[in-house]
C-alpha cells in the first residue's frame, strides 16, 4: 500500500545550539547622495555623524541633498574661525544695498522726486492760448477784435507753457487802446508754490506803488496786483494782474493801458471794473483748460 507524500524534512543531523550572528564589518557603509548603483540609507539616529577630535570643534555638517530648497533672500552666514573678512564684506555689501534701496524708495514717496508726480490738476497747455482763453468781459468795452494776436507755446519735459498777447481797441481806434496778456505754465519737475507766494504776495514790497489783494475761490492761492497813476488826468497808466497757482500750475492775466496826448482813448475803464473782469474771465479760462 502506497503512502502519501511527506513534506520535506530537515536534515537528519540533530539540531545544535543556536549560532551567533555573523560579524559586522568594522565601518558601516556611508550614506551617499547618489542613488545609482547602490543607494544606501544612513544608520538610524546617526545621520551624517562624523568623528570629532578632542579639543577641536566639530566640522560643519554637509548639506542634506534630500532637503527641500529654500526660497527668498537669506544673507550668507560668515565663515567660522579666522579668515572671514571677505565673507563679512560680502554680507555687509548685500545688507547695505537693501538698506539703500529702501531709503531711495522712501525718498521718492515722501518727496515726489519723479517728474510724473507733478500736481497738474488735469490742466493742459493749448498750442494757441489766444483762441482757448475766455476774455469776454473785456469785449463790451473793447469791441474791435485783434486780427493778428501774438501767441507762443512751449512743450518741454520740465515745463509746458502757453502765452497770448492781445491788442484791445475801442470803436474807431486805429491803434491799441490797451493790452491783455494771458499765460499758463505747467511745472512738471519742480513745485512753484514757495517762489510763487514769495513773488506775488510780496509784490508791493519789491515794487513801489502797487496794491496787493488776496483773491479767494480761485485755485490754491491767487493775488490781484494793481496800480493807477492817472489820477483823473490824461496821462499815466492803469495796470492790473491776476496771479493764480493751482497745484503745480500757474496762471497770469494782465491788463495795461497807457494814456498820453497821442492816444485817442481818453477815458479808459475804471480799475475796479478791470479787476472784476480779470477775476471773472480768469475763472472761466482755468475751468476751460481743465476740461
Amino acid at each position: 500500500m502506497s503512502t502519501p507524500p511527506q513534506p520535506p524534512q530537515p536534515s537528519d543531523q540533530p539540531a545544535g545550539p543556536p549560532q551567533p550572528p555573523a560579524p559586522q564589518p568594522a565601518v558601516p557603509p556611508q550614506p551617499t547622495a547618489y542613488p545609482y548603483p547602490n543607494p544606501q540609507s544612513p544608520p538610524a539616529g546617526a545621520f551624517y555623524a562624523q568623528p570629532t577630535l578632542v579639543g577641536r570643534p566639530a566640522p560643519a555638517q554637509p548639506p542634506n541633498p534630500y532637503a527641500a530648497p529654500q526660497y527668498g533672500f537669506v544673507p550668507p552666514a560668515p565663515p567660522a574661525g579666522g579668515g572671514g573678512g571677505a565673507g563679512r564684506a560680502v554680507l555687509w555689501a548685500a545688507v547695505g544695498a537693501v538698506v539703500a534701496s529702501a531709503a531711495w524708495a522712501a525718498g521718492v514717496l515722501l518727496l515726489g522726486g519723479k517728474g510724473d508726480s507733478a500736481d497738474l490738476r488735469g490742466y493742459t497747455a493749448p498750442s494757441n492760448m489766444c483762441s482757448s482763453a475766455d476774455y469776454g468781459s473785456f469785449k463790451d468795452e473793447y469791441t474791435q477784435g485783434d486780427s493778428s494776436p501774438t501767441h507762443t507755446s512751449l512743450d518741454d519735459k520740465a515745463l509746458e507753457e502757453s502765452y497770448c498777447s492781445l491788442n484791445l481797441k475801442k470803436p474807431g481806434s486805429s491803434y491799441a487802446d490797451a493790452y491783455l496778456t494771458i499765460q499758463l505754465d505747467l511745472h512738471k519737475k519742480t513745485d512753484p508754490g514757495p517762489e510763487f507766494t514769495a513773488t506775488w504776495k510780496n509784490y508791493g514790497k519789491s515794487h513801489t506803488g502797487y496794491d496787493v489783494d488776496t483773491v479767494d475761490g480761485i485755485g490754491d492761492e491767487a493775488y490781484l496786483i494793481s496800480q493807477d497813476t492817472t489820477s483823473g488826468s490824461s496821462s499815466g497808466s492803469r495796470y492790473a494782474t491776476l496771479a493764480v497757482r493751482d497745484g503745480w500750475v500757474t496762471y497770469l492775466m494782465t491788463y495795461s493801458a497807457y494814456l498820453s496826448s497821442y492816444d485817442q482813448d481818453k477815458d479808459p475803464p475804471a480799475l475796479a471794473d478791470v479787476t472784476d473782469w480779470l477775476k471773472t474771465d480768469g475763472k472761466a479760462t482755468l475751468r476751460q483748460l481743465r476740461d
